[in-house]
């Protein structure tokens, strides 16, 4: 009976009868020869080196294809939301879906396909994984922790490497229907072929792809309504100017005191609707006995639906306009209520909704990516793999329902309008303003060209337990980018408050690498086998200085039962095009001083005066920097507030450690149980800094002339006046982590009187230290086990729970299989305040497949068998009254089913 394995870390292989760890496969394996024996030569992830035996020292867990089938998988979002290792994140409103491991931020997870880098879709680097295809997708390696030295850049939190189906051989096809309760429906279906071609000298694997995902709306969800969003009503809100009278006009167009409003909550997502059509290639071809040529082309088209950058509020006015005693839609009530002079006319100050409906941003996004490369074998002892790649995102994001506030002459649209159309009736729409915007086109390119040599050192010399493996390689990397905003969120004139900026910026880097996996002790008392691992990665960057990184590690096998593994790594990430190339803008400094007659009580708390003025600052410090003297009159308007990018801006850098124990009794057949600790600590992290933390450090708590953050704030020469406070992008932060992965598996035989195999899946997250410090003079926050944006960090999770896991128990029959699993997101609380808090959170999926016969598999499932709703804490929710991460969906009903035909 074939077995099959879902989260389980670990499975037995055989050199020396040792367990090893099962998640570390590969995206390839070949076999090749080396010494005299015939052996399969396999990659693992978090390495180069190909070798013999499944081994890593790097912790790595798996899902695998059965348990991705069976939990019918239709987008990749639907994977990752399962997974302990990452923050919870089910499906949401925006346009694309990222990883974000150990809750670090999401431009700190390296994403791979088939171990080499995907294409991001913004300039954070950040890759929106809805665009892989989930149907072809054979296994997920997610290896937590610091990879730089390995993989490059980027790699602080983690690697996620998606293993795809490349060998696959004949024909399948494949379509799923998920079905939750009033929206956020799914389908897929799914054509993939394979096969040996050119006398089988290559072989060819292609799929077809179309998946289409329903919206789910804020108003089909309780928890969601219970502090609506009210806006102002279509009637709208009217004060005469002269006489202050002022009066509202009720949905049924009566004539109210007061101002009327709508929800205008139930018609925002929830879940965004997404169509997505992909296709793709995968080849190898053997040119000569020690030359395959291989490669892939993917390409995909995505349709989001989403909030956007200028989210879901419908438009409306708030304006001083003239409206004139002809216009023939005042009736008398209303003329009563305003003072028209000499001319005819009177000033009314109108708030009102254009009855427009929400604004929503269509996203359209395609992404490409092309893959060439050679590899084979240069002696018994010494291989070669080299390869090409390129990969492009092209994004177009268009905002409905929105429009031009002013004319291109400079004058108000509504004002325009104001007296040719009846803006009191409130069943008329102004679609008069309305227009399809811009918001901006963006291109993303990648291009990487890679070399490595490996081999053994057979040639040469065997240590007493055996050959040196090594990897050495080099790799250039070109990463660019080009936003363009469209006119009117580019020069202000929208209703929306938000921008879009123009961004040209690129860099390249060039890296050698170098990796050895040494066997230092062999069938020793208390030591079967002992290796070493070790790599080093030079990197040199365009736009940056780049750190040297490092990885060390022990593997140390004590007999069939156990394992034990350590690794100790350092990591870089290094400054990406948002945060070194994006264009600086400027307000000025006087709405955020509450000195100023300009200042906006809502942005209270980022500039609270100069200190050496104020007679607050330190005398030394504030003489150094030839601040004036205490009590100086000062108008801040002549100052700037400015925030984008920063082009001295330096790489974060991280380290990060692993101890782990894998244990497989022989005396247990079929029970694996792997525990590894994890410590990643991350220093000169990228964060903004306002002016007053700025100030209060350099002039009160550390006034000191060395001080960096003296830097954010800059004066006048001659006069000492701030002129400019810099919130950029800064080194300013560290975070810290430990915690613990376990997972165990067990599988045993069933009573004979039901006969089949049961199974036990257990994997979990615990994290016992998270600490986040957003700047210097900031307390360090202790993050563990909380929700809320005190937490967040850069790009960051805003639901941190320090406890996650999935347990699965399965019965397996010849040709049925189900499963029960149990999902638990532990309790968190307020971080902004402990005593509000968000108790545990469990969701029970069921799921079973049936193979009908040897072409036909039909599956179903119940995802949140209970229908559990969303949390809604007391304060501190993050998006429609509970916080990112919890199932907002409900209870699921999915089917399934694969069809591959006896050719």
């Amino acid at each position: 009976m074939e077995r099959h394995s879902s989260y389980s870390p670990v499975r037995r292989f055989t050199k020396a009868a040792f367990a090893v760890q099962l998640a570390v496969l590969s995206a390839t394996s070949a076999a090749q020869t080396s010494s005299d024996d015939d052996i399969e030569v396999v990659n693992v992830t978090g390495s180069r080196i190909p070798r013999a035996e499944v081994v890593s020292t790097s912790p790595v867990t798996s899902v695998e294809e059965f348990q991705l089938k069976l939990d019918r998988a239709v987008n990749v979002e639907d994977i990752i939301f399962k997974l302990p290792q990452a923050p919870s994140s089910g499906a949401s409103g925006s346009s694309a879906t990222t990883i974000d491991l150990r809750a670090l931020g999401q431009n700190r997870t390296l994403v791979l396909l088939d171990g080499t880098r995907a294409v991001p879709f913004g300039f954070r680097n950040a890759v929106d994984v809805n665009a892989i295809p989930a149907g072809l997708i054979k296994r997920v390696d997610v290896l937590t922790g610091g990879a730089a030295a390995v993989y490059g850049a980027d790699a602080v939190a983690g690697v996620v490497n998606f293993i795809m189906n490349d060998d696959f051989d004949g024909v399948e096809f494949s379509t799923s229907y998920e079905m939750p309760e009033d929206g956020a429906e799914q389908f897929n279906a799914e054509a993939i072929f394979g096969g040996d071609i050119l006398d089988g000298k290559g072989h060819l694997t292609g799929f077809v792809s179309y998946a289409d995902r329903q919206a789910l709306y804020a108003g089909d969800r309780e928890f969601a309504m219970e502090n609506n969003t009210e806006v102002i009503n279509t009637g709208g809100y009217y004060t005469d100017v002269a006489s202050g009278n002022s009066f509202g006009i009720d949905d049924s167009g009566s004539l109210t005191e007061d101002r009327n409003t709508v929800d205008s909550t139930a018609g925002s997502y929830l879940v965004s609707p997404m169509t997505r059509q992909s296709t793709g290639l995968f080849w190898d071809v053997d040119l000569h006995d020690n030359v395959t040529m291989y490669g892939r082309a993917l390409y995909s088209q995505m349709d989001v639906w989403s909030s956007g950058s200028v989210g879901q509020t419908p438009i409306s006015v708030n304006e001083e306009v003239t409206l004139t005693e002809d216009n023939p839609y005042i009736t008398d009530e209303i003329a009563d209520q305003l003072t028209f002079d000499e001319n005819g006319e009177a000033v009314v100050n109108v708030e009102r909704n254009l009855g427009l409906g929400l604004q929503k941003t269509k996203t359209d996004r395609d992404r490409f990516q092309f893959q060439v490369g050679f590899r084979g074998d240069i002696t018994d002892y010494l291989r070669y793999d080299g390869y090409f790649q390129h990969g492009k995102t092209d994004e177009s994001d268009t905002v409905y329902n929105s429009g031009y506030e002013t004319t291109a002459s400079g004058t108000s649209s509504f004002a325009e309008i104001a007296n040719s159309v009846n803006i009191f009736d409130p069943s008329v729409a102004l679609t008069d303003l309305e227009t399809t915007l811009t918001y901006h086109t963006r291109e993303r390119t990648q291009n990487v060209a890679a070399i490595t040599f490996s081999g053994e050192s057979t040639p040469l010399f065997e240590l007493p337990a055996g050959p040196v493996s090594y990897a050495v390689g080099y790799e250039y990397r070109r990463e660019a980018g080009v936003q363009r905003p469209g006119d009117a969120f580019s020069l202000g004139t929208t209703y929306s408050s938000s921008s879009s900026v123009y961004i040209d910026a690129s860099f390249y880097s060039k890296e050698a690498y170098l990796e050895v996996l040494v066997p230092l002790l062999v069938d020793k008392p208390f030591i079967q086998e002992l290796d070493f691992e070790g790599a080093y990665r030079v990197s040199s960057y365009s736009n940056t200085d780049a750190d040297d990184t490092h990885k060390l590690g022990l593997n140390w096998t004590i007999n069939d039962d156990w394992r034990v593994r350590w690794t100790r790594q350092s990591a870089f990430r290094a400054p990406n095009l948002g945060e070194f190339a994006g264009p600086v803008s400027a307000l000025s400094l006087a709405i955020f001083d509450p000195y100023s007659d300009q200042f906006i009580s809502s942005l209270a708390g980022r500039f609270e005066g100069d200190p050496c003025l104020l007679g607050t600052g330190d005398a030394e410090q504030c003489a150094r920097f030839g601040a004036p003297e205490v009590g100086t009159e000062w108008d801040s308007s002549t100052a700037q507030y400015t925030y984008g990018g920063n082009p001295d801006i330096r790489p974060e850098k991280a380290d990060s450690t692993t101890i782990g124990v894998v244990y497989t009794p022989d005396y247990i057949d079929g029970f694996d149980l792997t525990v590894d600790w994890y410590q990643i600590e991350i220093n000169d992290a990228i964060w903004v800094i306002q002016p007053a933390a700025a100030l209060q450090s350099c002039y009160i708590d550390n006034p000191v002339a060395s001080n960096p953050l003296c830097d954010a704030v800059l004066r006048d020469p001659e006069t000492g006046f701030i002129t400019t406070a810099l919130v950029n992008d800064f080194n300013v932060s560290s975070f810290a982590q430990e915690g613990l992965d376990i997972s165990a598996q067990y599988k045993f035989d069933a009573p004979q009187s039901i006969g089949g195999e049961f199974s036990f899946n257990y994997s979990a997250n615990i994290v016992t230290l998270a600490e986040k410090q957003l700047d210097p003079t900031l307390p360090v926050e202790d993050c563990k086990g909380t929700y809320g944006t005190a937490c967040t960090g850069d790009y960051a999770s805003s639901l941190q729970a320090d406890y996650k896991h999935r347990m699965s128990f399965g019965w397996a029959l010849e040709a049925l299989n189900m499963q029960v699993s149990w999902r638990r997101i532990g309790d968190v609380v307020y971080a902004s305040d402990p005593s509000i808090s968000i108790a545990a959170q469990n969701y029970v999926d069921v799921a079973a497949s049936w193979q009908v016969n040897d072409s036909l598999n039909i599956g179903a499932g119940i995802d949140n068998l209970f229908n559990k709703e969303a949390p809604v804490p007391e304060a501190g929710a993050t998006r429609f009254n509970t916080v990112s991460g919890y199932d907002v969906v409900g209870r699921s009903i999915g089917v399934s089913m694969r069809y591959t035909p006896m050719l």
